[in-house]
């Protein structure tokens, strides 16, 4: 069976009697006669199936069940009026949630002070963080499931058909491990300490191209500009993974430079440049893939609080 509806005005009137115990001073305060109280309150108790109050010449009062309600009515009117400015707030994005999908690159460092300093400015916008690779993501912004995506890519290569936002630039370094030759090699010592042959004559740890075509066609451009045949050793998903097999002795692996925060024995790093966040170009050596990540997101969503993130990303971005 369906319960009546019931309209704000009868509860503000239960209240108003239950506070005052009296039809005739609750009446005064809501600014109106005693006849429409008294026959309001009589029209809630038929609706409701009970009666709220014993009522006798002397006295009014409250019967179990109105001592029950009273609490629960009092929150209802709270919310009720408290109802316009949140709508306001949502309109202008200061209220709301945003459902945020990301590599896990971009988690080591810069998401974490992202989220502290948004949730600073904005304390009413909940940000609801889940790790994905950019497959998974394109397939979560397609049915909606996600509001935005932190998504790893080649330069220039951010997916068709979404707006999209650079965040990060950096070069792809190699890890290798801790007993491997190159590791003697001291780390400034740049490209032309390399024995280029043999490093790309080595076993590869990628990360299948479905999760990122783009970058895993330049590690592949820089095999095949020297005219070599990457030997793919073992494919992982995730970084972290990648530099585990790394560590256990299955090959080398091009990472992005932020992966080098994840600190993993038997693993060491090294930058065909020599230096950190440089256009990584070996002096004698091929091309070094350069990756971005991008802020993704539907162009045509309408989103008072995701459009708040971006434009916070974009001006931490610009300063």
């Amino acid at each position: 069976m369906k319960e009546p509806l019931i309209d704000l005005r009868a509860w503000r009137q239960f209240v108003a009697v239950a506070e005052e115990l009296h039809f005739g001073r609750a009446a005064l305060r809501l600014h109106m006669t005693q006849p429409p109280v008294t026959q309001a309150i009589a029209l809630l108790e038929k609706t409701l199936g009970v009666q709220l109050f014993d009522r006798t010449q002397r006295r009014v009062a409250l019967t179990p069940a109105g001592e029950a309600l009273l609490p629960e009515v009092r929150e209802l009117l709270v919310r009720a009026q408290a109802l316009p400015a949140r709508a306001r707030a949502a309109a202008a994005g200061e209220e709301g949630r945003v459902r945020l999908a990301f590599v896990s690159t971009i988690g080591f460092e810069q998401l974490p002070s992202w989220v502290r300093a948004f949730r600073a400015q904005s304390p009413k916008v909940v940000l609801e963080l889940v790790e994905a690779t950019g497959d998974v993501q394109l397939r979560e912004l397609e049915r909606g499931a996600i509001d935005a995506g932190l998504m790893l890519h080649s330069p220039g290569f951010a997916p068709p058909g979404l707006r999209h936002l650079r965040v990060a630039v950096e070069p792809m370094v190699l890890a290798l491990p801790a007993h491997h030759p190159l590791a003697d090699v001291p780390a400034g010592a740049g490209a032309a300490a390399w024995d280029w042959d043999a490093v790309l004559d080595e076993p590869l740890v990628i990360f299948p191209r479905r999760i990122a075509p783009s970058l895993h066609d330049a590690v592949f451009g820089l095999y095949h500009a020297a005219g070599k045949l990457p030997q793919v050793a073992q494919e992982a998903i995730q970084m972290q993974t990648i530099v585990n097999l790394v560590s256990a002795g299955l090959g080398l692996a091009w990472v992005p430079e932020s992966v080098m925060q994840f600190r993993r024995p038997g693993v060491v790093y090294r930058m065909p440049e020599g230096r950190a966040g440089r256009a990584a170009r070996g002096r004698k050596g091929p091309a070094v893939p350069v990756c971005e990540t991008s802020l993704v997101w539907r162009d045509a969503d309408q989103h008072p609080a995701l459009d708040r993130f971006v434009a916070f990303v974009s001006e931490g971005m610009a300063g």
